[in-house]
């Protein structure tokens, strides 16, 4: 049996911050063990080195809550500062540890055809989150 081949192990460059203005939860509920809700986005931006741009308003959040670890799933879109248009799918878990830190982490995948970003859908990314200031921040970085 041959022994497996050696993988490089990833470098994280970091691309740029989503700053997400968010309305308030709409619960919709869903049974006994769990709780589902959407969040409205109504704006934010993103500014960074590789990525600069808002966000626009229309997009959500999804969340269904399990025994307090909230499973994530957001849809809405960027426009770059150049105008070109960027629909980002994020998907994340969130929950707070015993020691009163929380896990917030997600995998964004990016979609668009505008050349000078083309980049975004071609390589994969990790976000590190917090709330911060009634805004949902997304530290980004891309998986070199």
């Amino acid at each position: 049996m041959t022994a497996p081949a050696a993988l490089p192990e990833p470098i994280l460059e970091y691309a740029f911050e989503i700053r997400v203005d968010v309305d308030t939860d709409i619960h919709l509920g869903r049974g006994p063990h769990e709780v589902l809700a959407f969040t409205p986005i109504t704006g934010g931006t993103v500014d960074g080195p590789l990525l600069r741009g808002t966000v626009i308003a229309g997009g959500g959040d999804w969340s269904v809550e399990r025994d307090g670890t909230f499973q994530l799933e957001a849809r809405y879109l960027l426009r770059a500062d150049d105008g070109a248009a960027i629909d980002i799918l994020n998907r994340g878990y969130y929950r707070e540890e015993p020691d009163g830190t929380s896990y917030f982490r997600t995998a964004p995948v990016f979609q668009t055809d505008a050349p000078a970003h083309s980049w975004l859908s071609r390589n994969q990314f990790i976000g590190l989150a917090r709330d911060e200031d009634e805004q949902i921040c997304i530290r980004v970085y891309v998986v070199r």
